[in-house]
């Protein structure tokens, strides 16, 4: 049975101070909740090994933004893989459309640093997603097929059931629009075709597909009711925790 889950991912905000104590604050939060989903926050590298030592790890996942796609060596300010896992992080969030607009991830190198996460017993939480342009134009299918056909689809059918997939439509991150709940039930109805036809329906059925894009607590609820709609990849929200568990508790 594939998983709901939250996750946030901080971004490049807050510095070690504020980072812990948000992160205390939504441990805090979760001690008197019930949800019915997983919550994993993926913070800055500088805050990982802090934030390990003030969160309960059964209750609130921990993941980087972030990872190398080389093992170790002289790569001057990268992080590896293997780094990330030694904080006691789980997840890392891989593929973000900012990574790949900002700093020219391709399909090869995501490819090398999912190989690098997965052998690193890290959780990549990969991110797939079309520019507005590309949903103007009607090759939004398209872009985000060939975005998991192009970093994931060398993987064994054991290692991509490891995978949590975050659809993320370009022009609604940050931007306060977001996509219908129509628009993206459609696209991860899709994508879930696009991995039963690889890797069979069973594989498929057990992929969580994660919404991100301007995902608030008052459209939660509405996009976690869709059926292929396993839960968000949240920004701006999970920067206060009272907004954050407003979007754990949409389930």
């Amino acid at each position: 049975m594939r998983k709901n889950i939250v996750a946030g991912n901080w971004k490049m905000n807050t510095t070690l101070q504020e980072g812990i104590k948000l992160a205390e604050d939504v441990n805090e939060a979760l001690k008197t909740a019930t949800p019915k989903c997983d919550i994993v926050i993926c913070v800055p590298f500088t805050h990982l090994a802090s934030v390990n030592n003030v969160i309960d790890k059964n209750i609130l996942g921990l993941g980087a933004e972030n990872c190398a796609d080389h093992v170790k060596g002289a790569y001057t300010g990268e992080v590896s893989a293997a780094m990330v896992a030694s904080t006691g992080a789980t997840h890392v969030i891989l593929g973000h459309s900012e990574r790949r607009q900002y700093y020219g991830e391709t399909a090869e190198i995501l490819k090398e640093k999912v190989n690098l996460a997965l052998a690193n017993n890290l959780t990549p939480i990969f991110c797939i997603g079309e520019v507005l342009e590309q949903r103007e134009d009607g090759s939004y299918f398209d872009v985000v097929k060939a975005q998991i056909e192009g970093s994931l689809f060398e993987l064994s059918a054991e290692d991509f059931g490891k995978i949590v997939l975050a659809y993320e439509p370009v022009w609604a991150i940050g931007t306060g629009k977001t996509a219908t709940d129509d628009q993206a039930e459609e696209m991860h109805a899709f994508i879930r075709g696009v991995i039963a036809d690889k890797y069979g329906k069973e594989v498929a059925d057990n992929t969580s597909i994660l919404y991100g894009g301007s995902c608030k607590p008052s459209n939660a609820a509405a996009l976690f009711a869709k059926p292929n709609v396993d839960g968000g990849l949240i920004g701006g929200a999970a920067l206060e925790a009272e907004s954050f568990m407003g979007i754990v508790t949409a389930f």
